[in-house]
C-alpha cells in the first residue's frame, strides 16, 4: 500500500472567533492511501489547544506511512498512534479505502441536521447573525461565548430568534465562581444545552450542583478512557474525530458513552467536506450535530457537501 500526507490551507469567508482567539483559515492535513487502484482519503485538523500543528502531525505520520506496505493494519495503528489528529487522518483514510475496495455503496441518510454557529461578537451583531440564520431556515443556533457579556449576548440572540433552540459553547472560558447562577439564568432564557463551561482540568465543580440544563463535555472527553470521570459532571459528550483519533475509536466511544447513559453530540473542527463525510455514520445517533465547519470556508473541496436550512446534504 502506498501512502502520502500533506498539509492544506483553506481561507475562511470571515473570521472565526471563540474564547481562545480568532482564525482566518483552516489548516488541515490530508492522508491518501492507494492499493490495487483504489484510493482512500482522510483529513484532520491539527489543534493548537492539544499541542498539535500541521508539521507535528506530519512528523507523526511519515514513519507509519512507510510501514503500510509491510502490512501494518488499522487495528495496530490504534496502538501505535495516540488519539488525536494524526491518527484521525490515517484511520479515516484506511476506512475510506476499505469501503471503496469492498465496493460498498453509501447507505446512510441523505441529509443530517446541523446547528449553525454564531461566533463571538457584540450582542447586536450576534443578534443580526441569528436573524439571518433563522431566515434561512436554521432551527438550532450554537453561540460561541467567552466570559464577557454572556447574558447580554444570549438575550439579544433570544430576542432575535424566539423560536430557535440555543446551545452555548464557552470553550473552557468560564469559572466556577458564579457558574450556578449563570446556568440558572441561561435556563431561564431557554438555552437547551451548555458545552464545556469550565477548563477540562478543573471541571470537578460540575459535580456540586444540580444542572438546570444539560452540560456537554468537549475538551474533557476525547476517548472511552475519559468516561469514568465524567459521570456526575456531564450529561452529554461531544464526539469529534480529531479528538478520538478517527472513526474507529469514535464509534467505540459512542457505544460506550450511550451504554453509560450519556447523550451524544457530534462535532467537528474547521474542516472541509471530507471530514464531515468521514463522521457521517455517527450522525443518526447524536442528539445535537455541529457539522457546519465547511460553511466557514471561502471555498471547499470538490465535490462539496451542500448546506441549507439547517441541514447538510450528502450529495
Amino acid at each position: 500500500m502506498l501512502a502520502r500526507c500533506y498539509a492544506e490551507r483553506w481561507p475562511l469567508r470571515t473570521a472565526f472567533v471563540i474564547s481562545r482567539g480568532s482564525r482566518t483559515e483552516a489548516e488541515v492535513v490530508v492522508v491518501e492511501v492507494k492499493w490495487d487502484g483504489v484510493v482512500g482519503i482522510g483529513e484532520c485538523t491539527p489543534y493548537k489547544r492539544y499541542g498539535e500543528s500541521p508539521d507535528s502531525v506530519i512528523r507523526k505520520l511519515k514513519p507509519l506511512l512507510s510501514e503500510l506496505a509491510a502490512g501494518v493494519g488499522r487495528d495496530e495503528l490504534q496502538e501505535r498512534l495516540p488519539a488525536g489528529a494524526a491518527r484521525n487522518a490515517l484511520d479515516c483514510a484506511l476506512v475510506d479505502w476499505e469501503r471503496k475496495y469492498r465496493g460498498e455503496e453509501f447507505s446512510g441518510p441523505d441529509s443530517l441536521p446541523t446547528v449553525q454557529t454564531l461566533v463571538i461578537d457584540s450582542p447586536d451583531a450576534m443578534a443580526e447573525a441569528a436573524s439571518i440564520a433563522i431566515a434561512e431556515g436554521v432551527e438550532v443556533l450554537k453561540l460561541k461565548l467567552d466570559n464577557l457579556q454572556v447574558n447580554e449576548r444570549v438575550a439579544a440572540v433570544r430576542a432575535a430568534a424566539p423560536g430557535a433552540q440555543l446551545v452555548i459553547d464557552a470553550n473552557e472560558a468560564w469559572e466556577a465562581d458564579g457558574l450556578v447562577q449563570r446556568c440558572e439564568q441561561l435556563a431561564e432564557l431557554g438555552v437547551a444545552m451548555l458545552e464545556q463551561p469550565l477548563p477540562a482540568r478543573g471541571d470537578e465543580f460540575l459535580e456540586t450542583f444540580p444542572h438546570p440544563l444539560p452540560i456537554c463535555a468537549d475538551e474533557s472527553c476525547h476517548t472511552r478512557v475519559d468516561l469514568p470521570r465524567l459521570a456526575g459532571r456531564y450529561e452529554m459528550v461531544n464526539i469529534k474525530l480529531d479528538k478520538t483519533g478517527g472513526i474507529t475509536e469514535a464509534e467505540a466511544l459512542a457505544d460506550e458513552a450511550s451504554a453509560q447513559g450519556f447523550e451524544l453530540m457530534l462535532g467537528c473542527m474547521l474542516c472541509t467536506s471530507r471530514a464531515i463525510r468521514a463522521a457521517w455514520s455517527l450522525g443518526p445517533r447524536a442528539r445535537y450535530l455541529d457539522l457546519d465547519g465547511p460553511t466557514w470556508l471561502a471555498r471547499d473541496v470538490q465535490p462539496p457537501l451542500r448546506f441549507g436550512a439547517g441541514r447538510v446534504y450528502w450529495s
